[in-house]
């Protein structure tokens, strides 16, 4: 389902940027460049980046500089989503007025004019600061033209209506997989509906679960961040594996791999909601990339089969660990 937001035609499947910053595994900055180059080249110009992937010093933001430095030509082409308000020291939101243009600012700031910011949005929701603030301040920007326009990620459905009765809402990210389909259930998709916005699905892959990689809890790293999501602990990770196992079948039956079938069913979502759907898979090689961007038709049988797989097997696990659960979905 093809749209149209804040003047930029956007592609079915999108790019998230965190793959590239992941603490003590950074992509070295030129193959960085390269990977990014070539999502463009295969259609996926919707950019997720965020203040806080990476570190102060190297981050999202000044990889976009350093890739729009290189190729100034593409900032028309690509859609740039950014995520602020959070303080890394805190781990928590700063969703006050305040804090979302001190936000803002850092990020135009460390952008430079190098490219434009199309969608701004609070990475977390804030139970202490009304949605009615936040947005409020974010819409100023917008007014102003320093930002394309306003979004919505990890909302509730109350949010999002809250948020519309402030200022248009361009898109509402939030976490969208075949391990995680609570927002189909719970408003969320239902309030897009009502307001047409698109919904961006980031971790489409699970984090990893769905790239074959992963094959028992020791392939993770000592230090890979996801030891600390409750989904990938000991006691639980071999029973996830299974809803693994069963998209390892159908992809087999069709000849592709699980990727392309996980981020094939995150994009038939479109037609189930009413609303455009897009998939940010993240990815540190142009292999990665590539596989990415060949979704395969999901035939009414096959997602009849998905969905008998999801209603028989239980995700175990929560998607964050307890000392982000505040913020989940305000």
């Amino acid at each position: 389902m093809s749209f149209t937001l804040a003047g930029k035609k956007i592609g079915h499947v999108g790019f998230g940027m965190t793959s590239l910053l992941r603490p003590g595994k950074e992509t070295p900055r030129e193959d960085a460049i390269a990977v990014m180059k070539a999502a463009l080249n295969a259609g996926a110009n919707f950019w997720n980046a965020g203040e806080h992937y990476g570190t102060p010093e190297w981050n999202s933001l000044h990889l976009l500089n350093a890739y729009f430095t290189m190729y100034p030509e593409d900032a028309d082409k690509v859609f740039v989503s950014v995520k602020g308000c959070f303080d890394r020291t805190t781990a928590k939101p700063t969703n006050d007025a305040e804090g979302v243009r001190a936000s803002i600012e850092y990020c135009l700031k460390i952008l430079d004019g190098k490219c434009h910011i199309d969608l701004f949005q609070a990475s977390r929701g804030d139970p202490d600061v009304p949605i009615e603030v936040t947005i409020g301040a974010t819409a100023e920007y917008v007014k102003a033209g320093k930002v394309g326009c306003v979004g919505l990620s990890e909302c509730s459905a109350n949010t999002i209506r809250r948020a519309s009765a402030v200022h248009a809402v361009g898109a509402v990210e939030v976490e969208l997989s075949l391990f995680e389909t609570s927002n189909l259930k719970n408003g969320v998709a239902d309030a897009c509906k009502e307001f047409g916005i698109p919904i961006i699905a980031y971790s489409p892959l699970s984090r990893g679960f769905l790239t074959g990689q992963l094959q028992k809890y020791e392939d993770l790293d000592e230090k890979d961040f996801r030891r600390m999501f409750p989904r990938f602990q000991p006691d639980v990770f071999d029973e996830n594996l299974r809803l693994v196992r069963e998209v390892e079948q159908i992809a087999a039956q069709k000849g592709c791999s699980v990727v392309q079938v996980a981020l094939s069913w995150v994009s038939a979502q479109s037609q189930v909601i009413g609303v455009p759907v897009v998939p940010i898979p993240g990815a540190s090689a142009i292999s990665r990339v590539e596989e990415n961007m060949k979704l395969v038709e999901l035939t009414k049988q096959e997602l009849k089969q998905i969905n008998e797989v999801l209603g028989t097997i239980e995700v175990k696990g929560g998607r964050y660990p307890a000392a982000f659960a505040r913020y989940e979905q305000v």
